[in-house]
């Protein structure tokens, strides 16, 4: 555990740590949303992948399929997304919803356009 330590002007100690650390401590102290957060971590980290980011596991979490989820980060409409990947946004709505699972170069097109490796979307 990485932990840093600040004194403000006021003389108030500080103590910084890292998110994954925090979310430890907190699933320590049984906090279920933190200790779903470090499952995803630690299941990501054992398969030797990077794991997922902070907001989109927690999209995920509650309820986001991957792909929505991810798009969402990086801030991106459907519509932006379908034309990148050039595929119908209807189809994509269909992958977002899970209504349809789509094919592995589909998933491989809308990895690469939203800057992901190809093993996140499935």
């Amino acid at each position: 555990m990485s932990i840093q330590t600040l004194t403000t002007e006021a003389g108030e100690e500080l103590v910084v740590l890292s998110r994954r650390d925090y979310d430890a401590l907190l699933a320590r102290l049984g906090d279920e949303e933190a200790e779903d957060r470090m499952t995803l971590i630690v299941a990501a980290e054992a398969r030797g992948e990077t794991p997922l980011p902070e907001p989109v596991s927690k999209a995920i979490l509650d309820g986001d399929t991957p792909l929505k989820a991810f798009r969402r980060w990086r801030g991106m409409t459907q519509a932006q997304l379908a034309a990148t990947a050039d595929i119908n946004q209807g189809y994509l709505s269909e992958l977002e919803s899970g209504a349809k699972a789509g094919s592995p170069q589909t998933l491989g097109k809308l990895a690469a356009s939203l800057d992901l490796p190809a093993g996140w979307l499935g």
